[in-house]
């Protein structure tokens, strides 16, 4: 028959399991078990530590002001303390943590040690639980935090595509990062040459654009602190540039509560920034062109705005040799190509390259080729993958065009010291790869047209570039070039070409090209847009 003492023994181990398996907060579970240890023990210091990293660390201590939580709970240090029982909390050959325990008086260790044994046996299968739930609940906050984010940069990316006003862009970030953030303070001041400068300031009155200007421009990052500038503790600028120069500043004053930007603030807030740049300098440029032209047709304005979207030169890249080019069907085309440093530019760094094909032609065209390139400037000031990359620009042009807009497009992610590469193939013509040595690969679909579905997912694959190996990528305006008996010029004819003159300059490649086809189809008229790049590796 059992004892009374066993019988108390017995209830309170009961207890203590009603209370352990009834809450998933880790501090109330270690609080709780401390307590009834040193209740049952009659010690008045004791500490328990959980593995963290592969290290013991302090989770929770009483009696021991020397013990922070954090702090490493090693043997030598527990001996030091007096804490002269270190018992395994779970398996003891893989421990979730330990409890350090001093010298209880008398025999009291031993009489409570099958007590002690069982509570812990109970308390390790809490803990876990514990903190899975607390690693459930810090993933769903990221997550959480990363979808506010995306909705935040779809907004912004739906109004600034609804605008070609630069004061309506200026005030649109500025709402945007202020209520993200929720600033006090903010200033967008801008010094675009031969465009009216903005200046929007809330709670940052007497900055000056001759002030800020040579201090931006000499500021090779993405993000500086306001602080050398006399801005209030936790102050935060960002460039806005136009190409290589900067052309504006946005100042976003210290956040509510005085907490810090984070690193990932900093990373969002640059790509908004970014996304901004771009559509303020669409703005500027859609303003120059109605001043200048101002009654041209609509169809001359929209080419306008799309020849400047295409890069004025390409990169220098080490060991690389690359040109692209692009010829129009109409005055207003579908095609896109650009290359795009990842991240920092530089000869060495990484670049995407880009050829993508528009669905359709005009206006309509011309907006979604504006939309991708501001998707991929914006999207690249965080370094993200290059599938993520791909997902993300199919999600936003979803999101900002009609059912019917969409783009087929072939992403490289090309590191010139290397010659390595990843690249993403949505739905585009297929790269065209001729070995040195005269073999030819290509690199085909991986994936669907970018905007077409939501929330789709894109494979990627490897490629290598050796010394002498040429990797040719165009639109289908190349291979689908007719003679007027509509015979077309294709792909065999089109490798054939390329093999013939490989050995010649990148640039020298696209005439010979662009000869091959237009002696192929004649006098035909060209029906659609023809782009070309061609990437070299050099020795």
């Amino acid at each position: 028959m059992a004892t009374k003492f066993e019988i108390s023994r017995l209830e309170s181990l009961l207890e203590s399991a009603r209370l352990l398996n009834g809450t998933l907060q880790l501090d109330d579970l270690l609080r709780h078990l401390l307590r009834t240890v040193m209740g049952r023990l009659l010690v008045t210091r004791a500490a328990i530590g959980l593995e963290t990293d592969g290290r013991i660390q302090v989770a929770l201590a009483r009696g021991l002001p020397q013990l922070k939580p954090g702090a490493p709970l090693e043997p030598y240090t527990a001996r030091v303390l007096g804490l002269v029982h270190l018992i395994p909390i779970g398996d003891a050959h893989n421990p979730l943590g330990v409890l350090a325990l001093p010298e209880p008086p008398a025999d009291k260790l031993g009489e409570e040690c099958e007590f002690i044994d069982a509570l812990l046996g109970l308390a390790a299968t809490s803990i876990a639980n514990a903190r899975a739930h607390g690693q459930v609940l810090k993933s769903n906050e990221t997550l959480d935090q990363k979808i506010q984010e995306l909705r935040a940069l779809l907004d912004l990316v739906r109004g600034l595509a609804a605008t070609t006003e630069p004061e309506e862009v200026a005030r649109m970030l500025t709402l945007t990062l202020a209520g993200r953030y929720a600033l006090r303070k903010h200033a967008i001041l801008t010094w675009k040459p031969g465009q009216p400068a903005i200046e929007r300031l809330k709670g940052l009155d007497g900055l000056k654009a001759e002030t800020l200007k040579p201090i931006v421009d000499a500021c090779p990052e993405n993000s500086m602190s306001g602080e050398p500038l006399g801005l209030p503790a936790g102050s935060v600028l960002f460039p806005i540039r136009s190409g290589e120069v900067t052309s504006g500043v946005m100042i976003c004053g210290p956040k509510a509560g005085g907490k810090p930007f984070t690193e990932a603030d900093l990373e969002f807030a640059s790509g908004l920034v970014a996304q901004a740049s771009v559509a303020l300098d669409n703005a500027w440029h859609f303003r120059d062109t109605l001043i200048k032209q101002q009654l041209e047709k609509e169809l001359s304005l929209a080419a306008s705005i799309q020849l400047d979207l295409f890069p004025k030169q390409l990169p220098l890249l080490e060991k690389t040799d690359l040109a692209a080019r692009n010829r129009q069907a109409r005055q207003v085309g579908g095609d896109y190509y650009d290359a795009l440093p990842v991240g920092e530019p530089g000869a060495a760094r990484p670049h995407l390259l880009c050829v993508a094909d528009i669905s359709g032609k005009g206006i309509s065209a011309a907006l979604l080729m504006s939309n991708i390139q501001a998707t991929l400037r914006a999207l690249l000031s965080t370094v993200p993958p290059l599938k993520e990359i791909a997902s993300k620009t199919n999600d936003l042009l979803y999101a900002s065009t009609p059912d019917n807009k969409y783009a087929t497009a072939f992403f490289l992610e090309y590191e010139p010291a290397t010659g390595d590469g990843q690249f993403v193939n949505g739905g585009h013509q297929d790269g065209i790869l001729i070995r040195a040595d005269g073999s030819v690969e290509m690199l085909k679909t991986t994936g669907l047209p970018v905007g077409l579905f939501p929330k789709r997912t894109f494979d990627s694959e490897s490629v290598k570039l050796n010394a002498g190996d040429l990797l040719y990528l165009c639109s289908d305006g190349v291979t689908d070039a007719c003679t007027k008996d509509e015979k077309e010029f294709g792909v065999p004819r089109l490798v054939e070409t390329l093999k013939m003159h490989a050995t010649r300059p990148a640039d020298e490649i696209i005439d010979r090209v662009f000869q091959a086809i237009d002696t192929f189809v004649g006098d035909a008229p060209q029906f659609d847009d023809i782009t070309m790049m061609v990437l070299k590796r050099t020795a």
